[in-house]
This record gives C-alpha cells, sequence and structure tokens, in this order.
C-alpha cells in the first residue's frame, strides 16, 4: 500500500469542516484598557515566540472598556492597536450590544478599518438568531464578510435558543455569561453561583452551560467558558478551568487577567501519555491511508482516528511538545 501521509493533511481528512473551528485558541483574554491592551498584545508576542505560535486570543473590548461618551474614541483606539499587532497576532474586539447607540460605529470602524487584521468579532448579550442577522449585516455593510462571529449568551431565554443560534454559518464560538445569568433570575440563583466553586454547583447555571456545549457541539461551534473573577486565586482558576474542559466539555475559556493565560492552557492541555498514545495511532493511520488499523490489540478506524487527532490539535494549542512522527503536521498551513 501507497502511504497518502504526504499529500493528505489529517485536519482535512479526519474533520473536513469542523476543522478550522477546532483550531481556535483555548484561551481568550480580554482587556479594555488602553495600557491594559496594549500589555496583553505584548504578552502574546512574547509568548507566541515562546511556543512557536500563538497560544491565546487578545480580545479588544469596547462594551466594558469604553468610557461612557467616548466610545468613538475608544472604538478607534481599538482598530488602531489592531492595525499596529505583530504579525501573525489573533486579535479580536468585542463590540456593544446590537441595540446600543454605539453599535454601528464599533462595527464600521473596528470591522471597516481594521478588519482584515481582526480573528473575529465578539458580540455580546445575543438573545436571538436576530441578533446575529442584524450583527452580520453590520458586517457586511463594513465590508468584513469574511469574518466570523464570536457571540455571548447571558440570558435564560438565550440559552433557551442556543441551538438556534449556534446553527447560523456565520457564528464561530459561543461564550457564556456568567454574571448576567444569574442576575437575570431576579435573586432566584444565590451570588455564591457566580463564584470559582458555586457556578459548577447550582443546577440552572451548570444545566445552561451544559445547554450551550452541546449546542455548539451539535453544529460544530466552539464552546468558550464563562471568566473566573477571583484572578488572583490561581487554584481556584485551575480548578474551574479543568472542570469546564473535563466535566462539561468546553473547549476554549475567558481570561480577565494575565496570570489566568498559564493556567487555562495547563487545564485545557492533554496528558503528556495521552499525547503519545494518539501520535502512535494518527502516524500508523496515516502509514495505513487511514483505513482501519490494530494498535495494542485494539481496532481504531476514523472515528476514533478524529479523537486522536483532536488531543494532538488541543496539544499544539496549549503549548505541548510533540512526538516528531506528529510534528510536521504541526508546522504546514493547515497547523
Amino acid at each position: 500500500m501507497t502511504s497518502n501521509a504526504t499529500s493528505a493533511h489529517p485536519a482535512t481528512v479526519l474533520l473536513g469542516a469542523q476543522a478550522a473551528a477546532s483550531r481556535l485558541p483555548v484561551c481568550d483574554h480580554y482587556s479594555g484598557v488602553e495600557a491594559r491592551m496594549k500589555k496583553s498584545l505584548q504578552l502574546q508576542a512574547e509568548m507566541a515566540a515562546e511556543f512557536g505560535h500563538c497560544v491565546f486570543d487578545v480580545t479588544l473590548d469596547c462594551e466594558d472598556g469604553a468610557p461612557v461618551g467616548q466610545e468613538r474614541e475608544h472604538a478607534r483606539l481599538v482598530a488602531s492597536l489592531a492595525l499596529n499587532a505583530a504579525e501573525g497576532a489573533r486579535v479580536a474586539a468585542r463590540v456593544h450590544t446590537v441595540d446600543h447607540a454605539a453599535f454601528a460605529n464599533d462595527m464600521a470602524t473596528i470591522a471597516g478599518e481594521a478588519g482584515h487584521r481582526l480573528s473575529h468579532i465578539m458580540v455580546p448579550k445575543v438573545e436571538s438568531v436576530d441578533d446575529v442577522l442584524h450583527a452580520e449585516k453590520a458586517l457586511l455593510a463594513a465590508s468584513a464578510g469574511h469574518l466570523p462571529l464570536h457571540v455571548l449568551i447571558e440570558s435564560p431565554a438565550a440559552v433557551h435558543r442556543a441551538f438556534e443560534i449556534a446553527a447560523h454559518p456565520r457564528v464561530q464560538s459561543i461564550s457564556f455569561g456568567l454574571m448576567d445569568f444569574v442576575s437575570a433570575h431576579g435573586g432566584a440563583i444565590p451570588s455564591s453561583a457566580m463564584g470559582s466553586r458555586g457556578q459548577f454547583e447550582h443546577p440552572l447555571v451548570v444545566r445552561a452551560k451544559l445547554e450551550i456545549a452541546a449546542a455548539c457541539h451539535a453544529h460544530g461551534k466552539v464552546p468558550s467558558h464563562c471568566v473566573v473573577t477571583e484572578f488572583s486565586d490561581t487554584a481556584a482558576m485551575q480548578a474551574a478551568a479543568t472542570r469546564a474542559s473535563a466535566e462539561l466539555g468546553y473547549t476554549r475559556m475567558w481570561s480577565i487577567h494575565p496570570g489566568q493565560i498559564r493556567p487555562i492552557l495547563q487545564a485545557f492541555a492533554p496528558q503528556q501519555d495521552e499525547i503519545a498514545l494518539s501520535a502512535r495511532i494518527i502516524a500508523a493511520a496515516a502509514q495505513a491511508d487511514w483505513a482501519p488499523i490494530s494498535h495494542d490489540g485494539s481496532l481504531h478506524d476514523r472515528a476514533s482516528y478524529r479523537y486522536y487527532w483532536q488531543v494532538l490539535e488541543r496539544a499544539h494549542q496549549t503549548g505541548r511538545t510533540l512526538p516528531p512522527e506528529v510534528a510536521h503536521w504541526f508546522a504546514s498551513p493547515h497547523a
């Protein structure tokens, strides 16, 4: 049998349309004050040099970052920072809600002037597909129709519509807005559910997280887990990120402090023995032109190959060293 390993990239063979979404960095770091936005971009460049590729997104924030009355100036600042980011940087922008007076200008300025340097636009407080359509129309008007939308779901009604929202082709990722979700219940959910521990214990909060994760996975989109506000508590951050990944099916998480980035990378990274096993199976599968194989007495085919390839992608995303038999695939444009 002649191997097609050199011509058929695993991401194309195994994942197809889901390949692009699966390669999003596992950490999305938010900052909105000018000095912190600049430091975030600098840190991104430093860690990209350390790991050999970009390991987290920087989302420049207009919703919470823009001083009241200075929304236009802040949008221009965000566009300027995106335009001047380092080559290979992954920079996004969170705009105001679609019903906010500043939304149209945010989109025209940021997407219109810097759309070619952005990885995506984040739209907060999305309630329905109509909001997605509104944002998509603004992208097209700004000649930024290539940009994907990331959306933030923050209410019980929006959670109810999560599957419809995830189905829209423009949506690449859905995030969960914990604090607004709790507040939307009018005191029916205690404030403890906004903490790093309580958000994994209250049934309504856990149900919402699971609904969003399920909707994303049903449509090949990326579920992004909410913030941990105790930013100085590294152990709490690590524990929350681990539970979000291992128990709730999230493949991405927000950071609101530079100290949270590495704990998120650590929590979302596969174990080294799983990386090694995945590399052996994928290398053998490629050698067999992706036909079924037997490995250590177990049968593997494309169903299990997809899983093991995704382990390797996650290892790459989180800065782990990959075994030589698979590392070459991550030096290609596909990676």
